[in-house]
């Protein structure tokens, strides 16, 4: 079975330092933006929040991404287009909150049998699957497009990027494992 990092003898220190590598992709992640709507914009954080759970595990791969969350509220400039605060009050407040249960369900799964890479790819879809039935309702109330243009706007440009993402995370997860595993040496 694939052990996700916090399954293993790391020190509080190790696991505290990978969970913060985490947050630090994520807000790295939210940099690389592409415009493709007028509310949602294109950016990694999905791949990073997958990429998180499947590491790190649920429960430390969802902190990874409540701290990114407490580095907005702080209004740092770590969400996507540099700004801090305002995202958790703009249309893309949901989506970035659905990346911690996504975090959580996503790790949970790996913890408890995605062995192979298409179960761990399939993971990552239920976790695009929670941002998204986080996210859109979000977009909703907050821009008051109907369902759907709601889903026209913030759903249907992102499925095939969100799908590859998802498989590139289930490609990287060994790599990055190993990577953060060499601490425990």
């Amino acid at each position: 079975m694939l052990r996700t990092l916090e399954q293993r003898d790391f020190s509080l220190t190790q696991r505290l330092l990978a969970v913060a590598i985490f947050t630090a992709v994520t807000a790295v992640s939210a940099q690389i933006e592409v415009r493709i709507g007028p509310f949602v914009p294109f950016t990694m954080q999905v791949f990073a929040a997958l990429l998180a759970g499947m590491v790190l595990g649920a429960r430390d791969g969802a902190l990874s991404q409540i701290i990114y969350l407490l580095l907005i509220r702080m209004n740092l400039p770590v969400a996507s287009g540099g700004v801090g605060a305002a995202a958790l009050a703009g249309p893309t407040a949901g989506y970035l909150i659905g990346f911690v249960p996504a975090a959580f369900v996503v790790g949970w799964l790996v913890e408890h049998g995605a062995k192979r890479a298409v179960q761990r790819w399939l993971a990552g879809l239920v976790g695009v699957a929670i941002i998204y039935a986080v996210g859109l309702p979000t977009l909703m109330g907050i821009t008051g497009l109907s369902l759907p243009d709601a889903w026209a706007a913030g759903v249907a440009p992102f499925v095939g990027l969100d799908l590859a993402k998802a498989a590139l995370a289930v490609i990287l997860t060994e790599g990055t494992r190993a990577f953060l595993s060499r601490w425990s040496d």
